[in-house]
């Protein structure tokens, strides 16, 4: 049971690290399918398959869909292939993924294991009821920043993804500019 999860560990490395990567949107929002579907494997391993379920129905379907919708609807994806234009964001996300590895390496040595059978007693294998209760009373918090993230997120891609608008040039009088019913339209001063 310890191979396969690491198996499906090692598989959401790898979808992460895709999404990341990734030039296309559309495959980086492949990689992030499979590395929620990696992340239903290791509940599945631990034997919380609702949550396995949810994780699959909720954030690899609709979530995705949603992302792949807006991903379509403003065409992004096309390959990146012009230079950033934010200035520095290779420099703030190398500073940000330090202090990500900094975060991690202190929560790791300060980590306390939990007691287990008390919390498996608490989820009992992952069932519905308990999962919706603690979810709907002690993290309702959490819950909702989730769900405003989420829509950041959304947001944020529309805001990246919109093209500037194309202005017009003044054109000199009497220089074509476009055809209506095959006729032609002049610019008069």
């Amino acid at each position: 049971m310890t191979f396969i999860f690491m198996t499906f560990a090692l598989m959401a490395i790898l979808g992460g690290c895709l999404t990341i990567l990734a030039r296309n949107a559309v495959h980086a929002a492949l990689g992030l399918v499979g590395c929620l579907i990696s992340v239903a494997g290791l509940y599945v391993t631990l034997n919380a398959h609702f949550l396995a379920a949810v994780q699959v129905i909720v954030y690899a379907g609709a979530i995705m869909v949603l992302f792949l919708f807006v991903i379509m609807l403003l065409n992004a994806a096309r390959p990146v292939t012009e230079e950033n234009p934010v200035p520095f964001v290779t420099e703030i996300a190398g500073v940000a993924a330090c202090l990500v590895i900094f975060a991690m390496v202190v929560i790791m040595n300060s980590f306390k294991a939990p007691a287990i059978p008390e919390a498996a007693d608490r989820l009992q294998n992952g069932a519905p009821g308990p999962i919706g209760e603690a979810l709907f009373t002690k993290f309702l918090l959490p819950f909702e920043a989730v769900s405003i993230l989420l829509l950041v997120a959304v947001v944020g891609s529309v805001a990246l993804v919109k093209r500037p608008e194309q202005q017009q040039e003044d054109l000199p009088e009497g220089e074509l500019v476009g055809t209506f019913e095959g006729e032609r339209q002049e610019v008069k001063a």
